[in-house]
């Protein structure tokens, strides 16, 4: 018993020293953390705020992309995430489940709102997760869509903010926007990319920097009421504004249409540009594609106005009587003996498009008639091959326009032999792009003064408004004066308007002075020479109006529309051109410029007086009035009240009854556009001259907001179709001795 005792308090003072030394120990070390707060080499403070501070991500939002009128062409658009919860953790009460309960009816319903199988949905529910997303099917949702969806209140069904680049106009110069598309990174987050047109050329501009938010949480991650915060802000990217017009491109974008809808054309390519300004207001072509699904894309990836030359045919001719004017060498009333020309004797002849040409003519009458022969008698014998090359470098077809758009390329000019050169002058041989024929024509149409062709009006920092970039009309050169521009407009007049010479006949506009020159080029045949089909060609026009002081020059090319024969060329071409220029002329306010002289009665106030009296009133003023509706009152008329009206003229009264469509047989696009806006509804227009049919039958009501479409007609121009067609019949060309197709015009 004595001898354990001295045991025990050996034990108890080893154990009291022990813990005196774990004391002491923690004693330093509690007081080591305070004095330098860190443990292990690592501040405290960072850890702690490593373990409580947050980062998360502010989204920037791409540039939008406007019309030059502000009109939205592209932007971007919040869309939804289809999420589905599949993890049963998530419902803690069974009558509100969280998660996915029946995995068969789930994917039976959402089979009906996005564009997947409904057996492919079944097997995305019922994985071993958490949660599942639906790949592309599941991005993109609309918010009506989205709303449609929750109202089924589908267990497990949620959704995620998201956003997308979004075209309003859908197929709407597709091309010259291009597009952007979704890029994932690796870290979860995502950007959108340019792919094509501005939205690829301008990507830097157009992609914003996104920002961050530092803050301050619980151990959840839940925000600190007292948190400190530190943001920075989101750097939106910047506003582009394009020359484009929205009206116009949609003028041009439907007269595409209807002639893909009737001649399914192999291509077409058109474009419509101010000018005075090089600013292209509409560009176009066949097969175009759908920016947002990229449908149609595989058919043409490429912008045919900038990226593709072709020999333009007989189009080329304008810049070549501009260079003989210009050097004066152009004798209009000089006789030469057309048919056929050979540049030397061991060439081969250069025939005109009928082969037998039109006997000895004047140089006036073979421009009229698009002479092959006169154009390389000009080339050759007048201005001189080498001279006529320096004005192919003044038009600035050896280079590219430097459009803000990519991949544009050059023209290839085929100018070493003789022949080259004699060929180069009406558009055969050598290849030059629609593009650089719409600047070179900005010099006939402008004084002599050659634009640089422009698609991007500004750009505006989408945050503060300040303009970045402000883009201004640009002189390339003034390759010919401007008494040689008027004179060249006045002679293209000619083309259009001489009814029996001219080759332009069917590119009259109603009220408006069209000068221009057509075109028909040969395409080549990828086994050598051209091809020999009586479609296989590019028929194209290039007009300007009016023609006393051009507002708009218009392009239109098409290739290989199905027709009867070459002569019918012009058809599906005139079809895109003339609605195009006049509805463009009239919606731009410009006035005809073909106006008879006849008294003017400036018109009263007719609203509340009496059909009876009003239209006795309005007739012994020499005008022609048409009720609309049976009412006794009047309720409406176009024109307004105080417009200068002339003798002859339609007025429109509206009065209190149901509006009666009359019969427009034989009226003016003008006065029918008249009864459109007074009675509200939606016009549409083919062809050009005056009314032959209408789709609402005279008698029947005229309800707002229907379509009311009217077919034009030029008096002529049913009986010079069947004579065309009989001639071309009874003069089918055969190939020259080389197997070249020539030309038609």
């Amino acid at each position: 018993m004595n001898k354990k005792q001295p045991n025990m308090n050996f034990g108890a003072a080893g154990l009291f020293v022990v813990f005196c030394l774990l004391f002491f120990i923690l004693l330093f070390r509690y007081f080591s953390i305070q004095f330098t707060g860190e443990v292990g080499s690592q501040p405290l403070a960072v850890k702690a705020q490593q373990k409580y501070s947050r980062t998360g991500s502010l989204d920037a939002a791409r540039g939008v992309i406007y019309d030059q009128k502000g009109e939205v062409i592209s932007e971007d658009t919040t869309s939804y995430n289809l999420i589905a919860i599949l993890d049963k953790k998530m419902t803690t009460n069974p009558k509100k489940p969280n998660h996915v309960m029946n995995p068969k009816n789930t994917a039976k319903e959402l089979a009906n709102f996005i564009e997947m199988e409904e057996s492919e949905i079944y097997s995305i529910l019922t994985k071993d997760q958490f949660q599942v997303e639906f790949g592309k099917a599941g991005r993109d949702i609309s918010h009506q869509t989205k709303k449609e969806i929750e109202a089924l209140k589908l267990p497990g069904i949620t959704f995620k903010r998201d956003s997308k680049r979004f075209y309003p106009n859908g197929i709407f110069a597709s091309h010259l926007v291009g597009y952007a598309d979704r890029v994932d990174e690796e870290d979860g987050t995502y950007k959108y990319v340019g792919k094509m047109g501005i939205e690829s050329i301008l990507n830097k501009e157009l992609t914003g920097k996104d920002g961050k938010i530092n803050y301050e949480s619980d151990l959840w991650g839940y925000l600190l009421p007292d948190g400190e915060q530190k943001i920075t802000p989101a750097q939106n990217g910047n506003d582009v504004y394009l020359t484009l017009d929205k009206k116009i491109q949609t003028f041009l974008e439907d007269a595409m249409n209807k002639v893909v809808e009737e001649y399914k054309p192999k291509k077409i390519i058109a474009i419509v540009a101010d000018p005075k300004t090089g600013n292209i207001l509409a560009m176009g072509q066949r097969p175009s594609f759908h920016p947002k699904t990229k449908e149609g894309i595989d058919n043409s990836w490429h912008n045919e106005a900038i990226e593709i030359s072709f020999e333009p045919g007989s189009t080329m001719k304008i810049f070549t009587l501009a260079a003989a004017i210009e050097e004066n060498k152009f004798n209009p009333n000089e006789l030469f003996q057309s048919g056929s020309y050979r540049v030397t004797s061991k060439d081969k002849a250069i025939h005109d498009h009928n082969r037998s040409g039109w006997g000895t003519i004047s140089y006036l009458e073979g421009v009229q008639r698009s002479s092959n022969v006169a154009f390389a008698k000009l080339a050759n014998e007048k201005i001189g091959f080498e001279k006529f090359r320096e004005y192919l470098t003044k038009f600035g077809f050896d280079q590219p326009t430097g459009i803000d758009l990519p991949n544009e390329t050059s023209g290839k000019i085929q100018y070493t032999w003789p022949i080259e050169k004699a060929t180069t002058s009406y558009g055969q041989g050598t290849a030059i792009t629609p593009i650089q024929q719409i600047q070179a024509a900005t010099a006939i149409a402008n004084n002599g003064k050659m634009m640089k062709p422009q698609v991007i009006d500004k750009i505006v920092n989408h945050d503060t408004g300040e303009v970045i970039r402000d883009v201004t009309p640009e002189v390339v050169s003034s390759p010919i004066s401007a008494e040689t521009a008027k004179e060249v407009l006045d002679i293209l007049e000619t083309v259009v308007a001489n009814e029996e010479t001219g080759t332009g006949n069917r590119y009259q506009i109603d009220g408006y002075s069209v000068a221009g020159k057509t075109g028909t080029a040969s395409i080549p045949d990828p086994k050598g020479g051209y091809l020999v089909g009586q479609e296989d060609y590019i028929f194209s026009f290039l007009g300007m109006a009016p023609k006393e002081n051009p507002k708009l020059i218009v392009y239109v090319a098409v290739q290989q529309p199905e027709i009867d024969h070459y002569s019918m060329g012009s058809i599906p071409v005139s079809m895109v051109f003339n609605p195009v220029m006049k509805n463009s002329l009239q919606y731009l306010n410009i006035q005809p410029s073909q106006q008879e002289k006849a008294s003017t009665t400036k018109l009263p106030d007719l609203d509340g007086q009496g059909v009876s009296n009003t239209v006795k009133q309005l007739e012994e003023s020499g005008l022609e009035v048409v009720v609309l509706g049976k009412g006794a009152k009047v309720t409406g008329q176009f024109p307004a009240t105080d417009t200068d009206v002339l003798e002859g003229e339609k007025v429109i009264i509206q009065t209190d009854g149901d509006l009666i469509a009359p019969d427009m047989t034989g009226w003016s696009l003008r006065d029918v556009m008249k009864v459109a806006k007074i009675a509200g509804v939606k016009l549409n227009s083919t062809g050009s001259g005056y009314v032959d049919k209408q789709n609402i039958k005279e008698g029947t009501l005229l309800r707002k907001g229907e379509f009311l479409i009217v077919d034009l007609k030029t008096p002529e121009e049913k009986l010079k179709l069947e004579s065309q067609n009989k001639e071309a019949d009874e003069n089918s060309e055969l190939p020259d001795e080389e197997g070249e197709k020539l030309p038609q015009d």
